[in-house]
């Protein structure tokens, strides 16, 4: 086959065929935005402390059974721990004032009754149903992780899927899917089978996101394609994370707001018929006629002529040996894009144990990233990728490491520099995306944004972890997320520039385009695409 973009290039850049079709995959995004990180509000931990069941003490004495702790430099109430109940009511059955008694001498003891839970800001959520505190506290962290865990898992099988039955199918497939996972695990009664429906939300999900991505990438023109890989998918995400406070905030109870996110996404699914399957996908498959019918539909909706024979040659190709040079492509884009996701993940999480209001500060953290998505978008039109990410991986790495010089006393400071530190992970996510698609060939395109994509997910799986480490030192996690994405910027010189270049179809086209230290071995013959 030859140059696709120019054998399409009668269609024009900006006909009603790409608009639609612009409009609807980024409005798909949105879906991806709610389901995120509802998390934050289904796992999140109210207030609470020991409940005391003896209905002949006092409320004096019940609230002084609960010890008073020095927790990040304030008293509050134990949230694990109470006095001996059986000397509490020792005490107050010989007539005792609590005021008499040095209560800090009386032996603890666990929280035997379970614990009172706050209704102020959330009604219900897994940690108040399961009581996922204290000894058990390591599960809220876990819960999170299974979701990146399906990450992992989906961005490995929804490629090599892709690449074999087509980007609609399972575009499509994984949509109807994750809705119809989360409105299963919105009746889950027990922590075990919500983690177990959470991974799979995560393997759709994620198969959601990378085939609409490369959906658009391979069927939008020259001029949308850019747009639609930074500014348009992402900032749609964008707005379905923005929305997703809003509608915790007005349903309080994790159930309901998992199944009002699932009806949501059902509403998607009549988009089938208006969404085409990517021609040049079908082109690798060696379904001409499929892909001509498309695109001579596609003129008559931007009103051009299509020429009677649009794609003249029409070879096919098969893949010789190419693993090692997947793998060290990959392997290079492995370790920033881990450092990225432990990043971006990591903060927006955090947004529930930070100061304030709750859905609040998700909204704040969500409405960062909006000047983050413009920057990057305008930044990606004239400016090379390698240095591009490299900057804004030193960004949001630089903020973060400053964190720990802010003295407690200037909390606003330290949230802004939090923010800031989230704004330079969102432009690097941004710029890591769009960097991947242009590097892979069509016919490895799904499969590779897959392969590197499950490397990220180790940063993803880790990053509730990284996070949880803040309750033995609150700076701990800012120095472990601020030094490895600096560090990992060094990585990027071994990538291959793709600023300029055309959207490669074939693995010869991607070797041309080589990085500093690349293998000569990768650029022999034995690496290419061997005729039938």
């Amino acid at each position: 086959m030859g140059d696709y973009e120019e054998e399409t290039a009668f269609l024009g850049q900006n006909g009603p065929f790409f608009i639609i079709v612009f409009l609807l995959l980024n409005a798909i995004y949105i879906s991806t935005g709610f389901h995120s990180f509802y998390i934050v509000f289904a796992g999140a931990s109210p207030s609470h402390s020991c409940q005391v069941l003896d209905g002949n003490l006092s409320e004096e004495w019940i609230k002084a059974s609960i010890p008073v702790e020095e927790m990040n430099g304030k008293l509050e109430q134990s949230k694990c721990w109470r006095y001996h109940l059986d000397t509490i009511k020792h005490f107050a059955t010989e007539g005792y004032n609590y005021g008499d008694i040095n209560l800090t001498e009386v032996s603890k003891e666990r929280c035997a009754d379970g614990w009172n839970y706050s209704t102020d800001i959330y009604h219900s959520t897994i940690v108040s149903e399961w009581d996922l505190v204290c000894e058990r506290e390591w599960q809220v962290p876990f819960a999170s992780s299974t979701l990146y865990m399906g990450y992992l898992v989906g961005s490995l099988v929804s490629g090599q899927l892709s690449d074999r039955f087509g980007r609609k199918k399972v575009l499509f497939l994984s949509l109807a899917s994750e809705s119809l996972v989360i409105f299963a695990q919105s009746f889950s009664q027990s922590w075990l089978v919500f983690c177990t429906l959470y991974f799979f939300v995560g393997a759709f999900q994620i198969s959601l996101y990378i085939t609409a991505f490369v959906l658009g990438t391979e069927v939008l023109s020259k001029s949308l394609r850019v747009l639609f890989t930074t500014l348009g998918a992402f900032l749609h995400y964008c707005i379905g994370y923005m929305l997703l406070p809003w509608i915790a905030f007005a349903i309080r109870d994790w159930r309901t707001l998992l199944r009002v996110l699932s009806g949501l996404t059902l509403a998607y699914i009549p988009l089938w018929w208006f969404i085409p399957e990517s021609p040049r996908w079908l082109i690798s498959q060696g379904r001409i006629a499929e892909a001509e019918a498309i695109l001579k539909d596609a003129a008559k909706k931007n009103k051009v002529t299509a020429p009677e024979i649009i794609f003249k040659i029409t070879e096919q190709y098969s893949i010789c040996d190419l693993s090692l040079y997947i793998c060290y492509i990959s392997n290079y884009f492995g370790l920033p894009r881990m450092a990225i996701n432990i990043g971006y993940f990591g903060l927006s999480l955090n947004t529930s144990n930070l100061l304030g209001n709750p859905f609040l500060n998700c909204f704040l953290s969500a409405v960062t990233e909006v000047p983050a998505y413009i920057i990057a978008t305008l930044l990606l039109k004239n400016c090379p990728r390698r240095p591009l990410l490299s900057a804004f991986l030193s960004i949001g790495g630089g903020f973060l490491l400053l964190i720990q010089l802010i003295p407690d006393s200037l909390h606003t400071l330290a949230l802004s520099l939090e923010m800031a530190g989230k704004f330079g992970f969102t432009m690097s996510f941004t710029v890591v995306y769009i960097y991947t698609a242009e590097i892979y060939p069509t016919v490895l395109r799904n499969l590779g944004i897959g392969m590197c994509s499950s490397a990220a997910r180790i940063g993803s799986i880790t990053a509730p972890y990284v996070i949880f480490l803040g309750t033995f030192s609150k700076y701990l996690p800012y120095i472990l997320m601020g030094s490895l994405t600096i560090g990992s910027s060094l990585a990027n010189i071994f990538l291959p520039e793709t600023f300029g270049k055309v959207l490669p179809e074939t693995v010869e086209q991607m070797q041309k385009c080589k990085g500093y230290g690349f293998p000569k071995i990768f650029l022999t013959s034995g690496y290419q695409f061997a005729n039938n």
